[in-house]
């Protein structure tokens, strides 16, 4: 049986997400773990997110990005 971290690693932050699987404000904790993790992907791809999703996030910040995914659920 896979522990609750293995899961995390295997299943990006925006398809857990938009399941209702986890709230938004655990995307800290996925960016803290890409940080000392040694995957060689980029935080966009280790998120699951897209281009516009990404600039929102960057650009304006949690609200807008929370927007964007709470329109695709």
């Amino acid at each position: 049986m896979e522990n609750h971290t293995e899961k995390e690693s295997k299943t990006k932050f925006k398809d857990r997400y938009l399941a209702g699987e986890i709230d938004f404000e655990e995307i800290d904790d996925y960016s803290q773990r890409w940080g000392f993790g040694e995957e060689p992907v980029t935080l966009r791809e280790y998120l699951g997110l897209n281009a516009e999703e990404e600039d929102a996030w960057i650009s304006v910040g949690d609200d807008a990005l929370k927007e964007l995914l709470d329109g695709q659920k």
